[in-house]
């Protein structure tokens, strides 16, 4: 499994269930990076997507502790032990991980790759954060993309790699 996210200078990556820049450059990225993948989300996640619903050409796993759930064009995981048994079988490049924060943290050290949108800004309201990937064992910065601006943000891509990949049923252990 990948992720990738968009963060502010201080790793804020959300306000109020939404996200803290809008950058059609860095949408544009989001999409090419995930066309053809299954996208693994919490249901905050799924919902701020348009129209609340899983986006085109994607597959959507959405975990959630509601039993209830029930949207069209995504699967349903109510715990991870249901997340590992839908992305066991599938390669771990084509799946990623879009958010939101709490699936991050419980989630990043289980990933091989984050590509991680660095904005040269600082959002004061934010909620919701990603893990310093920085100041994470085994994490490395690999390779940034060249420096693009947007709307008067700059923002560019930094790619990081994982040393130390943690099998899902790892995690499953501790929790």
């Amino acid at each position: 499994m990948d992720a990738i996210v968009a963060v502010d200078s201080n790793w804020a990556i959300g306000q109020a269930g939404g996200m803290l820049f809008h950058l059609p450059k860095d949408l544009q990225y989001f999409k090419r990076m995930t066309l053809g993948k299954t996208l693994v989300m919490g249901r905050a996640t799924l919902d701020s997507l348009p129209g609340g619903r899983p986006l085109p050409g994607r597959s959507s796993i959405v975990l959630t502790r509601d039993r209830g759930f029930c949207r069209q064009g995504a699967q349903a995981a109510h715990s991870l032990n249901e997340l590992s048994d839908l992305i066991d079988s599938l390669p771990p490049e084509q799946v990623m991980l879009i958010g939101g924060g709490q699936l991050y943290h419980a989630l990043i050290d289980c990933c091989h790759t984050a590509y991680v949108t660095r904005v040269e800004a600082s959002a004061p309201a934010a909620d919701t954060w990603f893990p310093r990937l920085d100041e994470r064992p085994g994490w490395a910065l690999e390779d940034r993309a060249p420096i693009q601006e947007d709307k008067g943000l700059r923002h560019q891509v930094y790619i990081y790699r994982n040393r130390i990949v943690r099998p899902l049923g790892e995690i499953l252990e501790k929790l």
